[in-house]
């Protein structure tokens, strides 16, 4: 496992902490904190920082502005959670960089903290322009990175302010480091990736990872009609990400040789139009108009059969459509099946924290990361750029 230069070890006391947060919380519809987990996450750096005096100024995105200032993205409702959260006023800067955030940063005293408004406001953000950066980095003398969900991008707040002070790993970026090592450093076996959602093309690198890695892989959701496709199965009205015949054909030939067993649905819960009611038929006779929705349950016996007796879980991507209560069965009953295996649980990637939330199945996992991409892509085994630029010990 890799160890990072820690803010355990940061001289922090008077001084100004430039601290890479990752406040991008959903929202209701009128603009509150819908969820306030990935803040909460950050409290222990936060905690850590407030009593050893530091002067902390938090740097975050919310949404995709655009590099344009969209008060619809203003991270103030954030201020007023953290606010809470921390019980002291956190005061949000009117903008990230220029006169106004120098003036408030100069204000800090021991153990205040100050938010900037959000970095994506300015397109030299996301294209990690170097005068944009050396205007963050003015507003520190030291940097700690604990926005975990965002190291996989290699952005001025990032990047390029951490290669312009001395840059620290934060308590969540550390637990994150330590939780999903466990899965790349000698995996206690048998292990099984449990793999769904949608976006083939953009997940065929993380489940050709488990190739060789895993003892079997179990692929659901609409991750699994592509595969299916190629396999002659019919699939009705079922929308099927096309152009990856090539790739999908690869992909079986190196599991045939890698020893990892590829568990595919064998029978689907479908939509018929005018139907209220699910209906079960064979993963491979989806009948015309109708779409598949949910793994079956002969798929949902096929994937406890694998996950019988494993010790490592990987969980990614809901198994159907769980956003709609009938078809939300297969993703609840296979993850809630994990709580009677004992071993080592991971959820990680997108939105696979909220959907365990809203199914009631948190409970199976011992370890749930507050990483999308940059959790796919460490599990992978990619260098992550904002990682990569804190010094290891």
């Amino acid at each position: 496992m890799v160890t990072k230069r820690s803010i355990a070890d940061a001289p922090v006391r008077g001084r100004r902490v430039l601290v890479r947060v990752d406040f991008n919380v959903p929202q209701t519809s009128t603009g509150a904190v819908a969820d306030d987990r990935r803040i909460v996450e950050a409290l222990p750096t936060l905690h850590h920082l407030q009593t050893a005096g530091a002067r902390t100024v938090l740097i975050s995105h919310l949404g995709r502005p655009g590099g344009q200032r969209d008060m619809r993205y203003s991270l103030r409702p954030v201020a007023h959670k953290l606010s809470a959260l921390l019980g002291q006023p956190v005061p949000l800067a009117e903008d990230c960089v220029g006169i106004h955030a120098l003036e408030a940063t100069a204000r800090l005293k021991n153990g205040e903290f100050l938010l900037l408004e959000n970095v994506r406001f300015h397109p030299g953000e996301e294209a990690n322009d170097p005068a944009f950066a050396a205007q963050l980095a003015q507003l520190g003398e030291l940097f700690v990175e604990d926005a975990f969900g965002t190291v996989h991008r290699a952005h001025a707040s990032t990047v390029g302010v951490a290669k312009r002070l001395p840059a620290f790993a934060g308590y969540l970026v550390e637990k994150e480091i330590r939780g999903l090592s466990r899965l790349i450093d000698h995996p206690e076996r048998p292990y099984v990736a449990i793999m769904g959602g949608a976006k083939v093309r953009d997940k065929l690198p993380l489940l050709q990872s488990f190739l060789g890695r895993a003892q079997a892989l179990c692929i659901g959701g609409a991750l699994a009609f592509p595969f299916l496709a190629a396999q002659g199965a019919h699939l009705g009205a079922t929308a099927v990400e096309t152009g990856l015949e090539t790739e999908v054909q690869a992909f079986f030939d190196a599991a045939r040789a890698s020893g990892t067993d590829v568990h595919l649905p064998t029978d689907w819960l479908i939509e018929v139009p005018g139907e209220p009611d699910a209906q079960a038929c064979p993963a491979d006779q989806v009948p015309e108009g109708a779409l598949a929705r949910d793994i079956g349950p002969r798929t949902r016996d096929r994937f406890y059969a694998a996950l019988a007796g494993s010790k490592t879980v990987f969980w990614n991507g809901p198994l159907g459509l769980a956003e709609d209560k009938r078809f939300a069965a297969g993703t609840r009953e296979v993850l809630a099946g994990l709580r009677g295996i004992e071993g080592f649980h991971v959820c990680a990637g997108g939105d696979s924290a909220r959907v365990a939330q809203d199914l009631g199945v948190e409970a199976a996992f011992q370890y749930i990361s507050t990483g999308g991409g940059a959790a796919l892509e460490f599990v992978q085994g990619l260098e992550l750029p904002g990682l990569a630029v804190i010094p290891d010990v």
